[in-house]
């Protein structure tokens, strides 16, 4: 008992110390998502970011495949000294329903650091599609005679679950056609080979203010700043059609509090950066308020997500396994 009561005053004592000597090499932050794509540009700017505020280099490591749930649980295996951190968004809570045989729990597999952005999502079309509004095009797809195609970027990818939730919200059936990443949505997109997609703002912007495609609403409360002339879903006739993708940072279960609270402090620093919060309003994400910022912010939503998903993912009977 006696040894039992040192060791654990031992730990108390080293907690602190070893949140102030933290970090001594650099970090490795895993990104379940190919190089170039909007969870990719988060996860760089914020890396960079808090490289500055903690004195060590941060470093991306991009790991597809599976939906996201094999870098996913690497990271959960990781050793929890916080040189080993993942940076994901929802798909991180709809996996734990998408895979019926998760190789780990989603709700306490990791420490969670904080949350980073809120990122809008865009319904659009080929830029020869027919229907004008939001509204039109929800009545042109419940025709019997209609054929539609709604690519997405891969099951448990952002652009999947707006789509499944557009299907759900408006109880019309779609085509649904999985790629392996948006660039090539997007260039189908552009080439109208397929009919329409819901993707993060931030891949979308560009080739809607250049009419290669045609947006009809973004899933925001309010307009964004860089696509002033797209009404919010609710604005064309979807009440309640809302969707943020947020991404969050998070650590392997085990690492040590006083790291965890340290890192939760650099990121909080670092989303106040004016260089970090125009170049994400740049590709039209916005940064999360400092008190989302944290452990318990993250930690809530993410439970609350699963929470949030599972019956839609369930109703819809789209599984990845």
């Amino acid at each position: 008992m006696r040894h039992l009561m040192a060791t654990a005053a031992l730990l108390l004592t080293l907690g602190p110390a070893v949140g102030q000597e933290y970090p001594t090499k650099p970090i490795n932050i895993i990104v379940p998502a190919a190089a170039g794509g909007p969870t990719d540009a988060i996860s760089r700017v914020t890396a960079g970011a808090m490289s500055k505020v903690l004195g060590q280099q941060m470093t991306i490591e991009n790991m597809g495949g599976a939906g996201g749930t094999l870098a996913t649980a690497r990271a959960a295996r990781a050793e929890p000294d916080g040189y080993t951190l993942l940076i994901y968004h929802v798909g991180l809570a709809t996996a734990q329903t998408l895979y019926r045989n998760l190789p780990y729990d989603t709700r306490t597999a990791f420490a969670p650091v904080g949350l980073i952005t809120d990122a809008a999502m865009t319904v659009v079309a080929r830029s020869d599609y027919q229907p004008a509004t939001l509204m039109d095009l929800i009545e042109h797809l419940r025709k019997p005679a209609t054929k539609a195609s709604m690519g997405n970027a891969g099951v448990g990818s952002a652009s999947h679950l707006c789509g499944m939730l557009f299907q759900s919200e408006t109880k019309i059936q779609i085509t649904t056609v999985p790629y392996r990443g948006t660039g090539p949505v997007m260039n189908d997109l552009i080439g109208k080979q397929i009919d329409l997609s819901c993707d993060q703002a931030t891949n979308t912007t560009p080739q809607i203010l250049g009419k290669q495609i045609k947006a009809y609403a973004v899933t925001t409360k309010t307009r964004l700043k860089s696509l002033p002339d797209v009404p919010t879903a609710d604005e064309a006739g979807l009440k309640g059609f809302e969707l943020g993708v947020w991404h969050g940072m998070f650590a392997p279960k085990g690492t040590p509090p006083a790291i965890v609270q340290k890192l939760a402090a650099a990121l909080r620093t670092a989303l106040k950066e004016p260089d970090l919060i125009k170049r994400f309003s740049d590709i039209s994400t916005d940064v999360q308020p400092q008190d989302r910022a944290t452990p318990e912010a993250a930690q809530k939503m993410l439970l609350g997500e699963i929470d949030r998903w599972a019956p839609i993912i369930k109703a819809s009977g789209q599984y990845a396994d």
